[in-house]
């Protein structure tokens, strides 16, 4: 008896050490996602912002950012999330100044992986990112601009 309680303490200790030692599973990498968002140089589009979306696994629901738009400007938001050609349901809404939308890449119900805007007022935009239908809660985003012509 005394024996089967010493291993099962020990038993025990093993299994906390392992489980403080091993890495996070399923922690988000947005950074990386980031890295690979960015405008190709192909595209006409300069890359000004880069934003990381971590849903902290399905514990945050909306993430909210701002950002100053010109008017005459283009602007591409790309969306980045697990796998290629994926935003795994990662939902970026555009709202003016007045918080009134004015874009999104929710068609149809599917998240598309980018939008264009043409900015017709200057001010304070809002970039909102929520989640729709995800599996890992984890994206990169960037905000590229070209001049209007």
């Amino acid at each position: 008896m005394i024996i089967f309680l010493a291993m099962n303490k020990l038993g025990m200790i093993f299994i906390v050490l392992v489980y403080i030692t091993s890495p996070v599973w399923g922690q988000c990498n947005a950074e990386e996602k980031v890295k690979v968002c960015a405008p190709s140089p192909d595209s006409g589009y300069t890359l000004i912002k880069s934003f990381e979306i971590d849903g902290l696994g399905g514990n945050k629901s909306e993430i909210k950012y701002s950002y100053v738009f010109t008017k005459g400007t283009q602007y591409l938001i790309n969306i980045c999330g697990e796998g290629e050609n994926s935003t795994d349901g990662v939902v970026v809404t555009l709202f003016d100044k007045y918080r009134n939308q004015v874009a999104t890449n929710l068609v149809d119900g599917v998240a598309l992986q980018k939008i264009s805007y043409p900015c017709t007022a200057t001010g304070i935009y809002y970039i909102t990112y929520s989640f729709v239908n995800s599996v890992h809660y984890c994206a990169g985003s960037t905000i590229g601009f070209k001049r209007s012509t």
